[in-house]
């Protein structure tokens, strides 16, 4: 069989690994869309191969970087089933919509599309696709279970095992029988950590012979010793109480901000807080939340037995929805001590954008991160020593006290991926890809492998192909 890194190679984004079987049987384990590409470039071309010839697609979990890019294969041609478990099927589905949406109006800002439906045609072709490529591409989507191996077809099955790191996300383990040899290989996705509130730990997997790994922390580990509740609770005191000021959270809509509000609702929001607000301003977010609850069987032990005792986990009091923009916009007019949790995570778009103009040049105000920021984002900008933040074109002076913390991030870190590839024998796993790092992160993460007994670790370029 052969292996080929089509995306996530030396960056973390637009996973995609095609899996090729000796008789030509041709497996995607995840198709993601690449934030380091401009999509909109007429050249551009998301789908590097003949979508047509995929007899099946594999998605690991429902972030955008691994599923972004499903509308476009099924719209070029791809007619098999998409597997993944219950909850990346539904959050999927939110997400694709949410980026369709955008696509949308990305093409009617577009001058000239009133004057060219051949314009709209040819943006939707480079991989701009609307609802209706969503509900193609979800249409070809089967759920499974975790850990119960479904045999594909003869001399090949697969199963699911829990990662961490989002609802639903999994671990794709193949064993794979060609010419009386039983071979197996397992794609890490991306990997949660330990005691991560609302999931279940990573699992160990069992033996393979070949393991795509992801490598995010490869080069190190977080940096916050304190649990997320006695981090947000600092926070809010700082800021609050002792400021009577206000704290913004830019958080990512589907993981992160669901999160944030078990911990505050975990805290016991009200008796520590008395009438302080906590706004929470995100469509998509809400949306995704009512996933969370749906799916809560998925959730670990402490976040289900505080479903079973009070139902919906994510709701306390202080807590106010926000359910449209001009609601949004006068959170601006309330004059009280408050938090803000909105989206996008990296200020990129999204209400949080308006909220960070409002409020960048407020010294009682803190803007909290709390998860990774791309190159070249908004929300890359902000770090404690910022003096100022480039929003829609504008240099904007930085007089808000801004508050990085890890301790929300989702990733495992370099001490957990080494615990993690260390579950598998040395002599047995004949080789090691590293995907979805940064080249400082894979160089460094290849390192300690080596360094541990691991021989044979490679990190892919994009479009290298292995036999395996």
């Amino acid at each position: 069989m052969y292996l080929t890194i089509w995306g996530a190679a030396k960056q973390v984004t637009g996973s995609m690994h095609l899996l090729e079987l000796a008789d030509g049987y041709k497996i995607l384990i995840d198709c993601g869309a690449d934030f380091t590409a401009d999509a909109y470039k007429p050249d551009y071309n998301p789908i590097p191969f003949e979508a047509s010839e995929i007899n099946l697609a594999i998605l690991t979990h429902a972030h955008l970087d691994h599923s972004g890019n499903l509308p476009i294969l099924v719209q070029r041609g791809f007619q098999g089933q998409i597997l993944c478990t219950k909850p990346t099927a539904a959050l999927t589905g939110l997400l694709l919509s949410d980026y369709a949406s955008i696509n949308k109006s990305k093409i009617l800002s577009n001058p000239k599309v009133k004057k060219s439906a051949a314009l709209v045609n040819s943006m939707i072709a480079a991989g701009m696709y609307l609802e209706k490529q969503v509900d193609e591409a979800m249409g070809r989507f089967v759920a499974l279970a975790f850990n119960k191996t479904f045999e594909i077809r003869p001399g090949l099955s697969l199963t699911f095992y829990k990662a961490g790191h989002l609802l639903g996300a999994a671990m794709a383990v193949f064993e794979i029988v060609e010419n009386g040899i039983t071979k197996k290989i397992a794609f890490s996705g991306d990997l949660g950590r330990k005691n991560y509130p609302l999931l279940e730990d990573p699992e160990p997997l069992p033996q393979v012979d070949y393991l795509v790994c992801e490598s995010t922390y490869g080069n190190r580990a977080h940096e916050s010793n304190a649990t997320p509740e006695e981090e947000i609770e600092k926070i809010i005191t700082e800021t609050c109480v002792e400021k009577a000021g206000r704290l913004i959270i830019p958080a990512f809509s589907i993981g992160r901000t669901q999160t944030l509000l078990y911990i505050l609702n975990k805290i016991n929001f009200k008796s520590k807080f008395g009438k302080i607000k906590v706004f929470a301003d995100s469509p998509l977010a809400r949306e995704g939340t009512k996933v969370y609850n749906t799916h809560h069987e998925y959730l670990n032990v402490e976040a289900r037995s505080m479903y079973h005792n009070q139902g919906n986990i994510f709701d306390f009091d202080n807590l106010v929805d926000v359910f449209n923009f001009k609601e949004s916009k006068a959170i601006s007019n309330y004059s009280q001590p408050c938090v803000i949790v909105s989206s996008s995570g990296m200020i990129t778009g999204g209400r949080i954008q308006h909220h960070i103009q409002r409020n960048i040049n407020n010294p009682y105000c803190t803007i909290l991160t709390i998860g990774y920021s791309a190159e070249g984002t908004p929300g890359a900008q902000l770090s404690p020593n910022s003096h100022s933040i480039r929003l829609n074109g504008k240099d904007i002076p930085v007089a808000a006290k801004i508050v990085k913390t890890d301790v929300f991030s989702g990733h495992a870190d370099k001490n957990d991926l080494i615990h993690f590839v260390s579950n598998q024998n040395k002599t047995s796993l004949k080789q090691i890809f590293l995907v979805h790092g940064e080249e400082e992160s894979m160089n460094s993460f290849q390192a300690s492998l080596q360094e541990l007994g691991y021989a044979n670790v490679t990190i892919p370029e994009k479009g290298q192909r292995w036999e395996l």
